[in-house]
């Protein structure tokens, strides 16, 4: 394990400018091999934020009764919004179906990555550095590890392997952007907006405001990919920009996609013109969505994305290559 540490440090310090990154990842491994904590407790793992409306009847007393109308949209999150306009069928497994899938270790360092990035705003600025970063990243393992991701390791060398890798991950964090000279207005923001006849809810990464405006920041923990396979994932950004503007009053002029794995930032303008396009395309999306639920229409739209989609297995669109997955999902 000590080679495999070394090989790790390494690879870092070559793609650093200098190896105190490399040191302090040396450190925060130390701290994984301490404190890899072991309990056999386990939860389902939570659903998107959605919400369908409809009506339950299901006395003997409403049998002879009309059926009930299909349900219909409450809530809507961006990430949902997103994947309906990518594939209604990836939608309705997500949001109609609720089909589970099993985490993967990309979510667990995503979602681990972002309690720790959260925290490191809540130090003191001259705080906030590598090493207290890889000890935050440790401590939100350590909280979401048994409530979230119970049975994502086979053994622990393996988990340590992914931890370490996962701070290869954040070290690129410090390439990106300087912390201590940030200071958010908000992280992890919780929002809840009715726009017009729709409620849009979802989860703002973090807001900061520069010399020209607000500027909205999601954290990728993925590669980025190509520049114009990223201008859709700004899709849900201009809807949180939406967000800010209804509650605030304020447009933000900036849009930042921020990919760890790499690293690469994308920034795109955003302006009022935009966001009025986009709550317009929201209400298409909404009314659309109400249909498909209506009709139990959900067209499948083959892609080059569908070869990393977790329900390749059981979609239509697939159905030749796996026909008994897709009957036993129908």
């Amino acid at each position: 394990m000590v080679g495999a540490l070394e090989d790790a440090q390494r690879t870092v310090a070559s793609q650093r400018p200098s190896n105190w990154i490399g040191g302090l990842i040396s450190r925060a491994t130390q701290l994984f091999r301490e404190s890899l904590l072991w309990i056999t407790t386990s939860v389902w793992f939570m659903s998107p934020p959605v919400r369908i409306v409809g009506t339950d009847m299901t006395t003997t007393e409403h049998l002879d009764q009309e059926a009930p109308e299909p349900a219909t949209l409450e809530t809507l999150s961006p990430s949902r919004a997103s994947d309906f306009k990518v594939c209604p069928q990836l939608f309705k497994f997500k949001a109609i179906d609720k089909i589970e899938v099993p985490p993967t270790v990309y979510q667990a360092r995503g979602t681990t990555a972002h309690l720790a990035l959260q925290w490191l705003f809540d130090l003191d600025a001259p705080e906030r550095t590598p090493e207290r970063l890889y000890e935050l990243f440790r401590q939100a393992w350590v909280e979401l590890r048994d409530a979230e991701f119970p049975d994502l390791f086979d053994d622990t060398d393996t988990e340590r392997a992914w931890g370490i890798e996962s701070l290869e991950v954040l070290a690129n964090y410090f390439l990106i952007e300087d912390p201590k000279a940030l200071e958010p207005l908000d992280r992890e923001l919780d929002m809840t907006e009715d726009l017009g006849q729709i409620t849009i809810r979802g989860i703002l990464d973090r807001m900061e405001e520069e010399a020209d405006g607000l500027v909205i920041t999601d954290y990728k923990t993925g590669k980025a990919p190509p520049e114009r396979y990223a201008l859709p994932a700004f899709f849900a950004l201009k809807i949180y920009a939406l967000l800010i503007r209804n509650r605030t009053g304020q447009t933000p002029v900036r849009l930042k996609l921020m990919y760890l794995n790499g690293p690469t930032v994308y920034e795109i303008p955003v302006n009022d013109v935009q966001l009025d396009a986009t709550q317009r395309k929201l209400e298409a999306l909404w009314q659309a969505i109400n249909r498909a639920i209506v009709n139990n229409e959900f067209p499948p739209r083959p892609g080059r994305l569908c070869d990393w989609c977790q329900f390749r297995e059981i979609c239509p669109a697939f159905a030749r290559e796996n026909p008994d997955e897709v009957a036993a999902a129908s």
